[in-house]
């Protein structure tokens, strides 16, 4: 199976106060096409970071990432633009959908960004708001929905351009129980039907399961469980 994304000896470092921190130190990662990762490690230890590194939007302070074999070109802004909206998925604990549009226009918008007409991003939206069951609530702004149906539309806005790579950084994280189980049911059903690549972090033991492999984040690094 070809590796889909691939890290070699990533560094990220922050300064505060004048002093460094270490967050990445070194990291190596494969990650295959259609596997399931899960990132699991203690609050703070950098698992966001790594997402954020992962998903080009933070750049490493040194390394390499390579996607479908090919290296990004890190300093390029452009180039990661497109590359971040056409090949990869966000999806966050707080949800970020834009307050001012309904769920169905917080859908198309990735898609017209991406070039696509107006008539197909709708085709498009309405599908993925109905695969999430919210096809009722597709005129409704993110106001009007509550917590777990505002995260579906945000894992709808995060599948709108058909991506290869979905990072998930705690997408249960904000959702109480009946919430986060609508929501660990729905990624099993995208997980069987769509066979997307996943990285996710979590701290949710259901989610977990979804995983073909389980890594830990300590001192800068993961290791398989």
């Amino acid at each position: 199976m070809n590796n889909l994304l691939s890290v070699r000896g990533l560094h990220k470092s922050f300064f505060e106060g004048g002093a460094e921190i270490h967050v990445l130190r070194g990291l190596n990662l494969d990650l295959a096409e259609g596997e399931r990762l899960a990132v699991v490690g203690e609050s703070g230890v950098g698992k966001s970071t790594l997402l954020h590194v992962l998903g080009t939007l933070d750049r490493p302070t040194s390394g390499k990432i390579f996607y479908a074999g090919r290296e990004l070109p890190l300093n390029d802004e452009t180039a990661l633009c497109q590359f971040r909206n056409r090949q990869i998925g966000f999806v966050f604990q707080f949800h970020h959908l834009l307050p001012e549009f309904t769920a169905l226009e917080n859908v198309m918008i990735p898609q017209m960004i991406n070039g696509i007409s107006e008539k197909n991003a709708i085709g498009k939206a309405k599908e993925l708001l109905n695969e999430t069951g919210l096809i009722e609530r597709s005129n409704h702004k993110p106001a009007e929905l509550s917590g777990g149906e505002q995260q579906r539309v945000a894992v709808a806005r995060a599948l709108a351009n058909d991506p290869a790579l979905i990072l998930a950084d705690e997408p249960t994280g904000n959702l109480d129980s009946l919430n986060s189980i609508i929501l660990q049911e729905l990624f099993t059903k995208l997980k069987d039907k769509l066979n997307k690549t996943f990285v996710i972090v979590t701290h949710n033991q259901e989610l977990m399961t979804l995983a073909d492999n389980l890594f830990e984040m300590k001192d800068g690094k993961i290791y398989k469980k």
